[in-house]
């Protein structure tokens, strides 16, 4: 009775209906206390809109009115397609795993030993604070396992879309054990338009671990949406970055918990947004203990009738003292239509701490651009110069070093694209 006093109060879209029909089938198949709980509060809530505060910039529910079937398990036609695809993006983990339209598959890894993404039948349960967390409880069907090593090698996790205009679910469950340490690269490849990508991770760092993550988001899906959850016990540090020069509309939403005491956190990412796209970085940082650490350094070159979207929430617990917060966003605006979003925030119910935050949005400075045309450099290269110094710093802050290099030349592509006026 209560769904269907729901259903008249709130007119759902054609998208809402696939996916509640899609969850339906789920747990029809699976009707596990988790899952069912995940139908229940899709049936309630539905997708997000900008009346959520934050959702204010991002309107999933307007924007996703169609939902695309979802992609069918990779058969021999989508594996070749994907060794294609990877032939040109040369290895740069030495532990190489793919997951193909959302299945890892074991064919296409390399230097694994063996040791494979594994797939546990672990229902996620839904989270008050996240509407996609009932998407991800309701139809993932289940938790992909990836072995990260000891530290000694980076380890790639490459998702490769195959299928045109499809949708594909993924929840990972990534763990640096105590005292141990785990460098990770995810890399998003492959999707054209009309293909859409809900992914999750679960990051659970051990006492004294540490874990480096780095994001790439390289191909053209319609909609990406990502959701990170890292926990730090005592002593832990993580750090993540994303690289996001593609997808039409990508939002990244991170809930970090600083769970034990002495943690520290660095966040950062470069957004590279051009066309009409649409590219949203939103995320908590939760002090639960003292003496915790986190920084946040996000950049975002805007250009042509793009929207850039930084939402960042640093929350500080009563009994976390001595805690040391840092929050900064820049964007540079390349055009009078490109737009930025910036809302940083911090709720703060200790009173031995040391937090700040800021946020700048200009365009590119007349003065430097013309002190490189005095000397000979044509306008474009001027601007492209400026453009990437500007984005370097993030990169070289965010990246471990092995990782720059590929992330500088993502980058450069980028703005040459633009330069030549072409679509990066």
């Amino acid at each position: 009775m209560a769904l269907a006093i729901v259903h008249s109060a709130r007119e759902r879209t054609a998208a809402e209906a696939a996916l509640s029909d899609d969850i339906a089938a789920m747990l029809r198949a699976d009707p596990s206390p988790p899952r069912a709980a995940a139908a229940a509060q899709f049936e309630k809530a539905g997708l997000p809109t900008k009346r959520l505060e934050a959702w204010h910039y991002t309107d999933l529910r307007g924007a996703l009115r169609v939902l695309a079937p979802q992609a069918p398990e990779p058969d021999a036609d989508a594996i070749a397609k994907a060794r294609a695809l990877l032939a040109g993006a040369p290895k740069i983990g030495a532990v190489r795993y793919v997951s193909v339209d959302g299945v890892f598959v074991a064919a296409l890894s390399e230097g694994a030993r063996g040791a494979e993404p594994t797939l546990v039948a672990a229902p996620a349960k839904p989270h008050d604070d996240d509407p996609i967390a009932a998407v991800m409880a309701g139809l993932a069907p289940g938790r992909w396992e990836a072995p990260l090593g000891d530290g000694s090698a980076l380890v790639e996790i490459v998702h490769v879309t195959t299928k045109p205009a499809t949708l594909s679910v993924m929840r990972l469950g990534l763990t640096a054990p105590a005292g141990g340490r785990v460098r990770l690269l995810e890399r998003f490849l492959g999707a054209q338009s009309g293909a859409q990508r809900f992914v999750a991770a679960k990051i659970a760092v051990g006492e004294g671990g540490e874990f480096g993550h780095v994001v790439s988001i390289e191909d053209e899906a319609s909609l990406h949406v990502e959701t990170q959850r890292p926990t730090l016990a005592k002593g832990a540090s993580y750090s993540g970055f994303a690289l996001v020069p593609g997808g039409a509309l990508v939002r990244r939403q991170i809930f970090a918990r600083l769970a034990g005491e002495g943690g520290k956190i660095a966040l950062g990412g470069l957004s590279l947004i051009d066309g009409k796209r649409h590219a949203d970085t939103t995320l908590e940082v939760v002090h639960a203990s003292p003496g915790g650490q986190s920084r946040e350094f996000y950049k975002h070159i805007v250009a042509d009738e793009g929207v850039g979207v930084y939402q960042g929430k640093v929350i500080v617990d009563p009994h976390a003292q001595k805690t040391d917060g840092a929050m900064k966003s820049q964007a540079v605006l390349l055009s009078p239509a490109a737009q930025m979003m910036n809302k940083p925030e911090l709720e703060i119910f200790a009173d031995d701490v040391v937090c700040g935050h800021g946020a700048t949005v200009a365009a590119l400075d007349a003065e430097q651009i013309f002190y490189l045309q005095a000397r000979g450099i044509k306008r474009a290269d001027a601007e492209a110069m400026v453009l990437e110094a500007f984005g370097a710093e993030a990169i070289l802050r965010g990246a471990e070093e092995s990782l720059r290099e590929p992330l500088l030349s993502a980058m450069r592509a980028w703005l040459a694209k633009r330069g030549k006026g072409g679509a990066p």
